[in-house]
Formats: C-alpha cells, sequence, structure tokens
C-alpha cells in the first residue's frame, strides 16, 4: 500500500500506539490532541490509571473484553523493550503478580485461569495471579511521544477538533476535512478517533450511536521508606500497585459525574480507609498526591473498533472504559489491520462500530 496520510484524533496511550504501528506501516501520521502528550493534564486516563496489564476479575467479565486484554498484556514486554532501546525510556513493564483477595468466587476464578491458561496460585482463600503485568503509564506515555517523534510523526498539541458535523461528509460517504476550534482545517486520507471520553462529543452528529460517556475515577499515592508490598493486591473494587521506587498507587473511584475532574476530600477518607484496612502498615503514612481521570465508559467495558458505518474513511478504537492501556496494543493493532485491509488476529465483529 503507498504512503497514505492519516490524522489520529487522541493522543493518549491508545491513541499513540495507534499512530506508532499506522507509522510501522509506512502511513503519514499526524496525531492531534487537545492537551499535551504525556502531560500530567487533569482529565485524562492515559497517565492517571495505574498500569494494571490484566483485568480485574476476568472471570466477570464477557469474552470479548478479556480477548483484548490478555491479546494486549502479551504485547507489552516486546513493547516496553523497544520502546526502552529505541527512546531511552523505560516504561517500567513489571512482572509483579496480583493478590486477589476475597470476596470473589474462588471456583469461577479457577475454572477461568485453567481455561485461559493462565498461571493461578491459591494462597489460602486468596488467589495469586504471578505473571500479572503493570506498566508506569506516564513513563509510557513519554516514550511513546519520544518515538513518534524520533519517527517524523507530526504532533498537533494543544489542538481541539470542532464536533464533526454532517456538512463535511461528502456524497460517496467520506470525511473531507476536520476543522479545529482555531479555524485550523485538517485533511487527510483517512481519519480515527481515539479521544476516549471525548469521542462521543467529536461524533455526536454523524448519527453513530456510541455508548460512552465520562466515568471519573480518583487515585492516591503514597511515598515509603521501604516497600510494603511487591506486587498488586485486589480487594472488592480496590486495587494498590506498588512501584519500584518506593511509591505505592491506591485506588479507584468510579463515579459518574460528567466531565468533572474535581477530587474530594470525602471520596480520599474512603479511599485512605480501604487502603489500610488492606495494608494496615499504612495507617501512619501520608498521601502525597490525590488525583483523578476519566476514564471511556461503556456497557459491559466492550470498546468500539473498526470503521463507522456511513463515513468509509473514519475509523474509530475508543471506549475501552477501565481497559485502555492493558488493551491498547491488541486493539492498536486489530484497528491498524482492518485499515490496511488485512485480516485481522480476532474477530472484529463485536467491536465494530453501530448505526
Amino acid at each position: 500500500m503507498s504512503a497514505q496520510k492519516v490524522v489520529v484524533v487522541g493522543g493518549g496511550i491508545v491513541g499513540c500506539i495507534t499512530a506508532m504501528m499506522l507509522r510501522q506501516r509506512g502511513w503519514q501520521v499526524t496525531v492531534v490532541e487537545r492537551n499535551i502528550i504525556a502531560a500530567q493534564t487533569s482529565g485524562e486516563a492515559s497517565w492517571a490509571g495505574a498500569g494494571i496489564i490484566f483485568p480485574l476479575l476476568p472471570w466477570c467479565y464477557q469474552d470479548p473484553v478479556n480477548k483484548l486484554a490478555l491479546e494486549g498484556a502479551s504485547r507489552y514486554p516486546g513493547l516496553a523493550e523497544q520502546l526502552h532501546s529505541e527512546t531511552g525510556i523505560d516504561p517500567e513493564c513489571l512482572r509483579s503478580g496480583m493478590l486477589v483477595q476475597p470476596p470473589f468466587d474462588l471456583e469461577t476464578a479457577l475454572a477461568w485461569c485453567k481455561r485461559n491458561n493462565v498461571v493461578a496460585k491459591l494462597q489460602g482463600e486468596e488467589l495469586f495471579l504471578p505473571d500479572v503485568l503493570q506498566v508506569r503509564n506516564p513513563r509510557l506515555l513519554q516514550a511513546l511521544k519520544a518515538w513518534l517523534e524520533q519517527h517524523q510523526v507530526t504532533l498537533k498539541e494543544q489542538t481541539q477538533l470542532l464536533p464533526l458535523p454532517e456538512l463535511e461528509i461528502g456524497e460517496q460517504g467520506q470525511l473531507k476535512r476536520w476543522q479545529t476550534t482555531t479555524g485550523e482545517i485538517l485533511e487527510a486520507d483517512m481519519f480515527i478517533v481515539t479521544s476516549g471520553a471525548w469521542s462521543f462529543d467529536l461524533l455526536k452528529h454523524t448519527a453513530l450511536s456510541l455508548e460512552i460517556k465520562p466515568m471519573r475515577g480518583q487515585m492516591l499515592l503514597y511515598q515509603l521508606p521501604k516497600p510494603i508490598t511487591n506486587h498488586i493486591i485486589y480487594r472488592d473494587g480496590f486495587y494498590m500497585v506498588p512501584r519500584k521506587d518506593g511509591y505505592l498507587l491506591a485506588g479507584s473511584s468510579l463515579e459518574d459525574v460528567g466531565f468533572d475532574t474535581g477530587v474530594t476530600d470525602t471520596m480520599r477518607t474512603e479511599m485512605q480507609t480501604k487502603a489500610e484496612a488492606i495494608l494496615p502498615q499504612l495507617k501512619n503514612a501520608s498521601v502525597i498526591k490525590h488525583w483523578s481521570g476519566l476514564r471511556p465508559g461503556t456497557p459491559h467495558n466492550i470498546p468500539t473498533i473498526g470503521q463507522h458505518p456511513h463515513i468509509s474513511n473514519l475509523y474509530l478504537n475508543t471506549g475501552h472504559f477501565r481497559y485502555g492501556v492493558t488493551m491498547a496494543p491488541a486493539s492498536a493493532a486489530l484497528v491498524t489491520a482492518l485499515m490496511c485491509g488485512d485480516s485481522p488476529n480476532m474477530d472484529a465483529t463485536v467491536y465494530q462500530c453501530k448505526v
């Protein structure tokens, strides 16, 4: 295929990995990002999350979620090694393992792990999954940005697009142009929306029934003089993630509050109580940071990946809810295959855009 121009709308982890894979296929790529890529900007899910590269209680999810998540996880060691080698920035992809504490359905969990070849070890009533990975989201974004810059990908940061009006669609069902809020016109052979919680607002006039809405997640950060756990711990919707330099993340909330990126004292207290119940050593520890991010909430956590039903040169890779980082390499590979006319390595129909 001759080099084509593509605009990737959204510079989070999903967008950057999608841009990376398209560039590797020879496309001329422009990434449009409303903020600064890799900056700690309020509301962005990519840097705000904990970076657990595994579904939380995967036996509770439908197969389409787990297929993308497990495929994405399998790609991370190679991706992280490549980024570290080529940019000098280590995304800190670590095999830290995850300890799942009650309450959960142990019998269902063990059956799922056996069926999916996931190593699981019983520790009393707890379940240890030793192969679960984590990645450090901000460092991953920094490495992705550096790779894109090294490979001549155009990054248009602090650039916001207007919601796509129907009048921009030509008679042949193709997107002619996309205008920014400052009046700049972007033209390309292909467009792909990877803008997470903001995707619906961009596409709401094109008769696309996207079920995506922002879901706020608040997080806490501790800094400890010495590690008190070497693995991720999950209990009843709450997790603790240790970093190798002594930081410990705790989270997160799941709040339907629209695009409000604020944090609350009530949630801070609630999360501290949960963290101290899991690790009592935290009772005298100080929280050094408290922030939030907006996840792209979708029914059943199933993202939308594929061609727009009415606009032939517009694709979507969005709506990953809690697992954007985990799914990113797999969903980027899937949408890249579809855009390049290749046969994808998994059934894409369950993720396709609906009218």
